[in-house]
């Protein structure tokens, strides 16, 4: 099938969300968990390790500096499920304004990053991907700052990994979930509304303090 942006949008607005079995696998199929996993924005978990390297700081968080870039270093693994068609259609909503890329970037490298899909309160959060120690939990520890700085009430992550869990993640119901998105959608929030924190410290102590 060919995705379209308008398609996309619409299946994300009532619950699903596309997949594909691997980078070279053409079919799409539409996902629609039982359990769905979310990273509610004020219980966010900072480690020890991940404080003391955001304290250290020598890095620079960007918000949709290199978007594709950050897609294709997501889906560069073994086992993935963006394939081409995902890749075309996610790099045409951020084009609309709708898909947004968080990065990390250390001496002009790219060295973590997550992006995901803007709707309403909503920000679904598809994939990340870490170059460096601790790349993609500094993605993410900017990005929960960032959506609770700009009015979003949800941060879906489809599903809980072991990695996601040690950050705060949790698993809810189908019912629960598709209750809380409807809530999210009923209002419209900007990620632009506010510019994307650089200052580590200000992100450490605003998320310490609401989690």
């Amino acid at each position: 099938m060919i995705l379209t942006p308008e398609a996309v949008l619409q299946a994300y607005a009532s619950g699903v969300f596309p997949m594909s079995e691997g980078r070279e696998d053409p079919e799409i199929f539409w996902v629609d968990p039982r359990q769905r996993g979310i990273l509610p924005l004020n219980g966010f978990h900072i480690s020890r390790s991940l404080a003391r390297q955001m304290k250290k700081g020598g890095y620079t968080p960007a918000l949709n500096k290199d978007f594709r870039a950050t897609l294709l270093a997501c889906a560069d693994r073994k086992d993935t499920w963006i394939n081409a068609e995902i890749e075309a259609v996610f790099c045409a909503l951020h084009a609309l304004g709708f898909a947004h890329s968080f990065e990390i970037w250390q001496d002009g490298a790219l060295i973590g990053g997550t992006y995901g899909l803007a709707l309403g309160r909503a920000f679904f959060g598809e994939s990340m991907f870490s170059r460096a120690t601790g790349g993609s939990k500094l993605a993410l520890a900017h990005l929960v700052d960032h959506l609770s700085r700009t009015g979003f009430t949800l941060f879906d992550t489809q599903f809980l990994t072991p990695h996601l869990a040690s950050l705060g993640g949790q698993e809810i119901s189908r019912a629960a979930y598709r209750s809380r998105l409807a809530k999210a959608l009923q209002h419209q929030a900007d990620l632009f509304s506010a510019p994307l924190e650089q200052d580590p410290h200000c992100v450490l102590q605003r998320v310490t303090q609401t989690s």
